[in-house]
Parts: C-alpha cells; sequence; structure tokens
C-alpha cells in the first residue's frame, strides 16, 4: 500500500526560508500586503517578490492562483512559490490552494511559510490530498525526501485542527489504493485481510466465508461469485465509539474485485478498467478507517460484499433464478447487472442484524448514472427526505459533487418477471433508476437509506482538484462529514 506524506509543524522561522529544499510557498493577499514571510523572501530573492506585487501580471490575479519563481536568487529551493489567497480564504478555497501547491511539488519537499494563516488545516489537507501517488508497483524508488513542512506561529494549535483531517486523508488513501490495485493483487482474500488488520486501530472486524454466507441464505451474492475460483465474503467492520444503546449507521459497498460481466461478458475494450467494481466497497472501507483513526463518537457498522464476476463452466447463467436471504426470488436476465445481487443480501443482513439507524449503500452500479451525471456527480437515491437531505449536505460541504434522482412506481414495474418475483434488470430505460429501485425492495420500510451510484466518480481518466487520475477516493470525507454532522 502508498504511505501518506508525512506533514511536520514546527514555529515560523524566517530562516528556514534560506536553507529549505525542494519548494518554498508563502501567501500573499490579493492586494498585494507584504507579511514577515512575504518581506524576508523579498529580500532573498533582492526584491523580485516586490517587482511580481507591482507587475501588470499581478494586477490579473486571482484567488487561489499560484505564481512560481524558480531557482530564486539567495534560497537553495528550487522554486519559490507565491500563493494568493484572501486574509480568511473560505474551506473550499484553502484546501484547493494547497492541492495546487502539491501538484506544483510534484513530490518534492515543500515547506510553507503559514505564519497565522487562517485555516491552514484546510491548505494542508489539500496538499496532502493532491501529494497521493500509486506507484507501488513501479520498480523506480520514490523520493524520500518527500515531505510537507508547515512554518507556524501556533504549530501546536495547527497540529491539532489538523490531526483529524489527516486521519479521513488517510481513508481517502486506502481507498484509492485499494480502488487503484490490480485484480491479480487485490483477490477477495487479500481486499479481506487487510480489512482484517483494521482490528489494531479499534475496529471489531468479522469475516464471513462461503459456508457462512450460505447458513445465512445469501444466494444472491453467491451466485455472482459461483464463476470464481476466488471465494465470495461479507466483511463486517464495526466501530463503536458513541453510546452503546445507540443504534448504529450502517454503510453497505459492493466489491467486485473484478467484473468480465461473467456469461453476458463485458466487450474486450476497456475491461481492464473493471478492477475499480469494488469502489463502493473501497469507500466504506477507507471511511471506517477514517472513522477510527480520528476516535469518532458515533456507533457504525461497515459491511462490504467481495466477490469476483468470472465466467465459467460454473457460473451463473441468463435465465437463472435464485433466493435472496430476504426469501425473495431473482431472475438472472443479466449477468452482468451483478452488483445488485450482492447488495441486495448484504443489505438485508444489515438490518436483520444491526437494526440500523440509516443504512446507505455505495456501488459502482451502473454505466448509465456516467451518461446521466458524467463524471461530476454520483447519483443519489433515498426513500426518506429528512436523511437524504443531511447527506447532501454534509457532501456538498466536502466539495464532493451529487445529485438526487427519483424513485416510483413506474421504474419499480419494469422489473416485474415471469417466473419469479423479479427481474434483476428493467432494460436500458432509466437503468440507474431501476437498479436503486431494485435494491429498494431489500430496505424494510421503517429503515431510513441512501444509494449512492458511484460509478462515474470512483475513478475517472484525467486529474480532479485534489487527485492525479485513477481512483479518486469520493465518499469518505462525504461520509465522515456525515457521521460527524449527525450522529456525533
Amino acid at each position: 500500500m502508498s504511505s501518506l506524506v508525512p506533514v511536520r509543524f514546527q514555529p515560523f522561522d524566517l530562516d528556514l526560508m534560506a536553507q529549505a529544499k525542494g519548494r518554498v510557498a508563502i501567501i500573499v493577499t490579493e492586494d498585494g500586503k507584504m507579511g514577515p514571510a512575504v518581506r524576508r523572501a523579498n529580500r532573498l530573492t533582492r526584491g523580485a517578490v516586490a517587482r511580481l506585487v507591482e507587475s501588470e501580471r499581478f494586477e490579473k490575479v486571482k484567488e487561489g492562483e499560484v505564481i512560481s519563481l524558480a531557482w530564486p536568487g539567495g534560497m537553495e529551493a528550487e522554486a519559490l512559490d507565491v500563493l494568493v489567497l484572501p486574509r480568511r480564504p473560505d474551506q473550499d478555497a484553502a484546501r484547493k490552494a494547497g492541492a495546487k501547491l502539491a501538484k506544483l511539488a510534484g513530490g518534492k519537499a515543500v515547506l510553507v511559510m503559514a505564519g497565522n494563516q487562517v485555516r491552514t488545516e484546510d491548505l494542508t489537507l489539500g496538499m496532502v490530498l493532491r501529494s497521493y501517488d500509486f506507484d507501488v508497483h513501479k520498480t523506480k524508488d520514490s523520493d524520500p525526501a518527500a515531505e510537507i513542512i508547515i512554518a507556524h506561529n501556533k504549530p501546536e494549535d495547527a497540529e491539532a485542527a489538523f490531526a483529524p483531517l489527516y486521519a479521513v486523508a488517510d481513508g481517502v488513501r486506502m481507498t484509492r489504493d485499494l480502488t487503484n490495485e490490480p485484480a491479480n493483487v487485490l483477490t477477495t482474500t487479500e481486499f479481506a485481510n487487510r480489512l482484517d488488520e483494521m482490528k489494531a486501530l479499534g475496529l471489531e472486524v468479522e469475516v464471513l466465508d462461503e459456508d457462512k454466507l450460505a447458513e445465512l441464505g445469501m444466494r444472491t451474492l453467491l451466485s455472482v461469485g459461483q464463476g470464481s475460483d476466488s471465494p465470495s465474503k461479507v466483511v463486517v467492520m464495526q466501530w463503536n465509539g458513541g453510546d452503546e444503546d445507540d443504534a448504529p449507521l450502517a454503510l453497505v459497498g459492493k466489491g467486485v474485485v473484478f467484473d468480465t460481466g461473467g456469461i453476458s461478458l463485458k466487450p474486450a475494450g476497456g475491461m481492464e478498467d473493471m478492477t475499480m467494481d469494488m469502489g463502493g466497497a473501497g469507500v466504506v472501507a477507507g471511511t471506517m478507517r477514517a472513522l477510527a483513526k480520528r476516535k469518532a463518537k458515533a456507533n457504525v457498522v461497515g459491511l462490504v460484499g467481495l466477490v469476483e464476476n468470472m465466467p465459467s463452466g460454473n457460473a451463473t447463467r441468463p435465465g437463472d433464478v435464485v433466493k435472496s436471504m430476504k426469501g425473495d426470488t431473482v431472475e438472472i436476465i443479466n449477468t452482468d447487472a451483478e452488483g445488485r445481487l450482492v447488495l441486495c443480501d448484504v443489505m438485508w443482513y444489515a438490518q436483520e442484524r444491526f437494526n440500523p439507524v440509516g443504512m446507505i449503500d455505495l456501488a459502482t452500479l451502473t454505466g448509465a448514472i456516467i451518461i446521466g451525471l458524467g463524471h461530476e456527480n454520483a447519483g443519489v437515491f433515498s426513500n426518506n427526505d429528512t436523511f437524504c437531505d443531511a447527506f447532501l449536505k454534509s457532501a456538498k460541504a466536502e466539495d464532493e459533487c451529487a445529485w438526487r434522482l427519483p424513485l416510483g412506481k413506474a421504474y419499480d414495474d419494469l422489473l416485474k418477471s415471469r417466473i419469479a418475483d423479479m427481474k434483476n434488470v428493467g432494460g436500458r430505460p432509466a437503468g440507474s433508476i431501476t437498479a436503486a429501485q431494485f435494491l429498494q425492495r431489500f430496505v424494510k420500510e421503517e429503515t431510513p437509506w441512501i444509494h449512492l451510484d458511484i460509478a462515474g466518480v470512483a475513478s475517472v481518466s484525467s486529474e480532479t482538484s485534489y487527485a492525479p487520475k485513477g481512483a479518486t477516493g469520493w465518499g469518505v470525507r462525504a461520509l465522515s462529514r456525515f457521521v460527524q454532522d449527525n450522529f456525533e
């Protein structure tokens, strides 16, 4: 697995600037007024910073922009990055500015002369998130000197404010690592083993094997993985940080470690991307890690169904009928609509065992959600307006975009089967909605529920504000904030 870039807070010392390696960042307001760090940088560079601030170029500068002076005189650093921020930036501005500094650093050490900058913790979080690089399978050694140094007037206070955000960043890192891993590495067994290791953080972790799943009646989940040599598993992670009598929030994740489509085989082009089809389980795992590391004062249970969908002589066929743990029968029309078969059993088990105060499932469920929302928003479906609105508020606060879509009986009717209680697909129209309607059949009437279709946001082909191309870790920050705002 990758590791987070180390962060060090230390007293604000202007003499650091001259000897610092890598890059040095200073913060200038839009009006160009110079604080102590800026004045020191100006003296070292023999007036270069002042000339920049007084130039026509600076008159056109925008909030959050970084202007770099390469190989500045009087300094050992490769570059002096002049970050333009208002005196009191909002959260998103500070985080995105930090991300820009980290992108420019490219894995090299960065010294940020923050002084008493407001939202230093958010600036630092942006740097940590954007410093991520999944290079564990490359033979080239990474730069051991990579680190973030924050020079602050009150380093202890700044570090304390950043600590819970660093915990969340570590959860994002875990989600990205899991989602980026190739399927020959991240088998169902390896996935379960990595989750089991989080016992060291105080999580209670159980791994349910195929015999136990069969005993419980999870036959829709088992039908997905029966064509693979990798054993299907369900992993249950409990964080009990709240009152003993409080019912937990349940998070449920789809963990298809590789999806060929099964007998309904996918086209060869782009199939290599199906290593990310466990993205929902990855978000649940990363969120549980974040909650444990920041010692969340809430009860949360994370459950993930781990399977591999492969074609073989033992694979489920189109036309087969299987019985769910709930007892409903499902006619399998398309074996590539497998995620909902995994989720429905795990969701029912979560409700039967834990009687949760609410339940959120996450899955890279449908390509249709990408057609509808692109790679900008996750699709949101819910049976409870209050529960859903609270999540959407938390997601917006963390700049993780999500958009609610409708549910309704007319969509539900598309799932009618001639020979079973339901089909697993409803046809091409409204594909994301009918998938959500299928899942809703396994939600008890009294359970507030949200379904998040993250197929468009879990892994992307171009960089985002906070991540290089590949896995984004979308959802960990939103869910951690949701727990914080509503259950702590």
